[in-house]
């Protein structure tokens, strides 16, 4: 990418010289939070850094967030945007240094050479359709895909610019109000219901990325961004321009529905089965350029604009938000985000008989990249939700369905549902859009009352009640069983992460994070009044697990976002001790699960570790490099620990030794992935272990002997 013109309000006098080792040569992009420089390392390797404008610099909610930029770059393969090679966060004016793409962004080449040729326009497409697909199996969300962050690479297009992402399973909210994105390449879901934004937000970028690659223009274009935004929710894209051959497919890209538009996969293959092997002219725009000027070291400020504020929970929400949504056999992300079980292996769950085989069932009604049910136990059933299917009973010895309701519409991620909840007698689940709670008769699926929950942020269970929560933090209660409200506070506040508890004895407990991220408040309230019975403040930014007997055990993060202690809190002493277990190496994207006083967690990269919270010494007790790039939440038994892979194998690793001890074959169908955050957790009941796959199986294997898997 050439030197571009200042487009900041800052004097070029406040351009620093350095940024670590790094000596700044030229301003490659400029904007009103900073400026992109030109660097070369020691080794005389090419450098685009990233240094934030001082004024932002001093804000801390701002550095939380710049953290999760650096964060979800590097979680990305640098085969599709460019690899971070350095970075300081925590600096005085912090800063990111990534390697330096040669070539324009789709923006200038579009604007200097016109529209893509059909042929480019195929090739620069399957290549920014493989990148989304890498970027989604990260587990993170762009959310401002535009012309100005793809580079066309001479080895095809590099995304960048992750300032405003998001990991898929974040609890990050969009404050109320306010819009995170560019109006022309924003999903309609992204203006009106910002808090549901997924992956599917992507591709409808994508789409009209290509479009504007196509004709120069975009598919909802204005003068005014408000008639844009009107025209991206209500209006049909206009397509005039695209090749005839590839409006179809460009129309089921700017869908309205996310459900009904591709995934990056089926955009991949279509458009490469049609796509030459002559690729994009990356060289014939370039202008002469002049040697770097060190007096351009001077000035300008950052191609990012401001953006949406939001609190310093960031990257340790995202690692551990997605815990207290998860439910024995799954996990899933939801509008109103909604709880489960707080274990691996819960009690109540169901025993299969005596002389058990391993079953496998596929559970499924629709299409789509990503198929996997998920499921929960309790009595004597299996309860799952699938693409097309709002919930089923299945027999736990055989996996024979006894009853099945349907979704009403087929869905292409399991994500347009929730993982049902067995609470006060009735089955809990979330109809699809996420607008609705239903509590359905477990023995015949039968709906006994239902209620809307479009109005709450998010929803759990704590003892018999349901929980409905906003953004603001209040808190309307309604019993699990009648679905009658029992009471409304403000309770927990902005931010708050509630504890899934579904009946369960003892408080409902909440963890508040400070604004600054230094500290969180841990609440205990009467779930069947809304009395608050204490509070704790602990130190650090906290995400809680779950409970377990008298404690509750939450993630600790760092500055960076990644996790580096275990917290436990003591809940029924009066004392509310407090107990800080570090981890010899922080880990990325922590899932954790707790048994007795042992935690295990697993993180990006497929590490799985076990960590003894009672006071022994090492406290990790062992660590375990899977080899496998992402992992399920761990479930866990006696004797081993179980995880899922995203190409749907089940991984078992003894608990004592934390030796690989089995694993199945994958179950991917057609070879198409799931991405991390919907990767389920396996439901572990003692004699048994049931697995859910992106081939839309649900499977029960003999948990006594994993090396026959």
């Amino acid at each position: 990418m050439p030197p571009l013109r200042s487009t900041g309000r800052f004097p070029e006098a406040e351009h620093p010289e350095y940024a670590g080792q790094y000596r700044l040569e030229s301003c490659l992009g400029t904007g009103g939070m900073g400026v992109v420089h030109l660097a070369s390392s020691a080794s005389e390797l090419r450098l685009a850094v990233k240094v934030i404008h001082a004024e932002h610099a001093s804000d801390p909610e701002f550095r939380a967030r710049f953290r999760q930029e650096v964060a979800a770059a590097r979680r990305v393969s640098g085969a599709f945007t460019a690899p971070v090679v350095d970075a300081d966060p925590e600096a005085e004016r912090p800063w990111m240094a990534t390697l330096f793409i040669e070539g324009p962004t789709l923006a200038e080449r579009v604007k200097r050479n016109g529209p893509l040729s059909a042929d480019e326009l195929r090739k620069a497409g399957a290549g920014l359709a493989e990148a989304l697909r890498d970027i989604h199996r990260a587990g993170v969300v762009h959310r401002d895909l535009k012309p100005s962050n793809v580079l066309l690479a001479p080895d095809g297009p590099k995304v960048i610019d992750f300032g405003i992402s998001r990991p898929a399973d974040s609890d990050l909210r969009t404050e109320t109000g306010k819009l995170i994105g560019t109006p022309p390449f924003m999903a309609p879901e992204q203006f009106q219901r910002p808090r549901e934004v997924g992956p599917a937000a992507d591709v409808f970028a994508m789409g009209a990325v290509l479009v504007h690659a196509a004709t120069g223009r975009g598919p909802f274009d204005s003068d005014s961004p408000y008639i844009v935004a009107y025209q991206v929710v209500h209006n049909e894209p206009d397509l005039a321009g695209v090749p005839k051959d590839l409006v179809p497919l460009f129309r089921r890209c700017l869908a309205k529905d996310p459900a009904e538009r591709p995934t990056p996969y089926e955009l991949m293959i279509a458009l490469r089965s049609s796509s030459p092997s002559s690729s994009c002219d990356t060289q014939a725009y370039i202008p002469a350029q002049r040697p770097p000027d060190p007096r351009e070291n001077a000035l300008r400020r950052l191609t990012a604009r401001p953006r949406l504020r939001l609190s310093r929970k960031l990257r340790w929400v995202a690692a551990g938000a997605a815990l207290v949504v998860l439910v024995t056999a799954g996990i899933v992300v939801v509008r109103a985000v909604v709880d489960g079980d707080t274990t691996g292996s819960a009690p109540g769950a169901p025993r299969a008989a005596h002389g058990f085989s391993p079953w496998s069932v596929s559970l499924r009604d629709g299409d789509g990249e990503n198929r996997t049910p998920v499921c929960a136990a309790g009595g004597s059933g299996l309860y799952c939700a699938a693409p097309g299917i709002k919930a089923a009973r299945l027999n736990p010895d055989n996996g024979k369905t006894l009853w099945s309701t349907p979704a009403g519409t087929t869905t292409t991620q399991t994500d347009e549902g929730m993982t049902p909840v067995l609470a006060g007698g009735l089955l809990h689940v979330v109809a699809p859009g996420g607008h609705r709670l239903e509590a359905l008769d477990p023995e015949s699926g039968t709906v006994r009352w239902d209620l809307d929950i479009s109005p709450y942020s998010s929803v759990r269970h704590a003892g018999s009640m349901v929980l409905l929560v906003t953004e603001s933090g209040r808190v309307r209660a309604v019993d699990a069983a009648t679905g009658k409200e029992r009471w409304t506070r403000q309770r927990g506040g902005r931010g708050a992460q509630w504890v899934s508890s579904p009946g369960a004895e003892g408080p409902a407990l909440a963890a508040t994070p400070s604004p600054d991220g230094t500290s969180t408040l841990v609440s205990a309230v009467d779930p069947a009044n809304g009395e608050l019975l204490w509070q704790k403040r602990v130190k650090g930014a906290l995400s809680p697990v779950q409970r377990v007997g008298g404690a509750l055990y939450l993630l600790a993060a760092n500055s960076d976002g990644f996790t580096d202690a275990v917290v436990r809190l003591d809940t029924t002493g009066r004392a509310r001790t407090v107990r800080r277990v570090a981890l010899p190496t922080p880990l990325d994207q922590a899932q954790a699960t707790v048994a007795g006083n042992t935690v295990y967690l697993s993180g990006s990269g497929g590490a799985l570790l076990a960590l003894d919270t009672g006071g022994s010494k090492p406290a990790q007790l062992w660590r375990l490099e899977t080899s496998v790039t992402h992992l399920s939440r761990p479930a866990a038994d006696a004797h081993a620990v179980y995880v899922t892979a995203g190409d749907g194998r089940l991984l078992a690793v003894d608990a004592l030794r934390g030796v690989l001890v089995g694993q199945t074959k994958p179950r991917m169908d057609d070879g198409r992935y799931t991405f991390a955050s919907m990767l389920p957790t396996p439901l572990a009941t003692g004699g048994e272990v049931y697995g859910t796959a992106p081939d839309g199986s649900v499977f029960a294997l003999n948990a006594e002997d994993p090396a026959r898997w």
